[in-house]
C-alpha cells in the first residue's frame, strides 16, 4: 500500500524507533505525528459527549470488570468510519509495517481507544499484556494535551520489568508518544490536576489459525 508520505512515520522516524525497542524495550518521542493530525484528534476527543464515553475495564472478554479503584479513566474505541479517526490509524498501520520490516516482529493490526481523565482520575500500576498469554505485543500511548504544566501533573510512569525502578516519567504533552513493550513494561498514570485526554493503542499478533483474527476487544 502506498502512503501519502504526510500519513507515514519517516524512514528516520523508524529507524529510531526500532533501534530504541531493540535495545532498551521503549521509546518516548516528542511531535512524533503532523500537528495538523494531532490538532484533528485533540478536537475529535472533545467533540464526544457523555454518551460516546465509556467507563473503563479491567481485563478482557469474560474477565472484563469494572474497578473504579483501580482505573477511574473513560474510553472511546478508535474505528474507520470517522475520517480523522481513519487518518490515525492509518499513520500507526505505517508504523506497524516499518517495525515488521525492521524488527521481523510479526504485528498483525492494531486496536486503539481514546481516553479522558477528568481531575484526580488516574489508573494503578499494571501491565497491558501477561507474558506468553496475550496477543499485544506492543503498546502505544499518545497524548493531546496542550499547554501542559509541570504542576499539572498527570503523568505516565514507566517501570523497570526487574523491580519497583521508575525509567521514565512521561508528561502527558501535546504530541508526545511512547512506545513499548506490552509483556515488560508495568506501567501508572498518576492523578491529573486538569482534564487529559490521550489515546492508548495496542499492536497485535494474531494468536488464531484458519485466517481467524483473535478478538480486538
Amino acid at each position: 500500500m502506498n502512503l501519502n508520505p504526510d500519513s507515514q512515520f519517516s524512514s528516520e522516524q523508524l529507524d529510531l524507533i526500532a533501534d530504541n525497542l531493540a535495545q532498551n524495550g521503549f521509546i518516548i518521542l516528542k511531535q512524533a505525528l503532523p500537528e495538523a493530525l494531532l490538532m484533528q484528534l485533540k478536537q475529535r476527543a472533545q467533540t464526544f459527549d457523555a454518551v460516546h464515553w465509556k467507563q473503563a475495564g479491567i481485563g478482557r472478554a469474560q474477565q472484563f470488570q469494572r474497578d473504579e479503584n483501580i482505573r477511574s479513566d473513560s474510553i472511546h474505541w478508535i474505528d474507520k468510519e470517522d475520517p480523522i479517526e481513519r487518518s490515525f490509524l492509518t499513520h500507526m498501520d505505517s508504523l506497524r509495517q516499518g517495525l515488521n520490516q525492521r524488527l521481523f516482529m510479526g504485528l498483525f493490526d492494531y486496536e486503539s481507544h481514546f481516553a479522558v481523565y477528568q481531575s484526580g482520575q488516574f489508573y494503578q500500576k499494571h501491565i497491558d499484556a501477561l507474558k506468553g498469554r496475550s496477543n499485544r505485543v506492543l503498546s502505544t500511548v499518545l497524548y493531546l494535551n496542550q499547554n501542559w504544566n509541570c504542576e499539572d501533573a498527570g503523568e505516565l510512569l514507566l517501570y523497570s520489568p526487574k523491580d519497583d525502578q521508575v525509567l521514565d516519567k512521561v508528561s502527558p504533552s501535546f504530541g508526545t508518544l511512547a512506545i513499548f513493550l506490552s509483556e515488560d513494561f508495568p506501567h501508572e498514570v498518576l492523578p491529573a490536576k486538569r482534564e487529559r485526554y490521550s489515546i492508548a493503542g495496542w499492536f497485535r499478533i494474531n494468536n488464531n489459525q484458519g485466517g481467524q483474527v483473535d478478538p480486538a476487544h
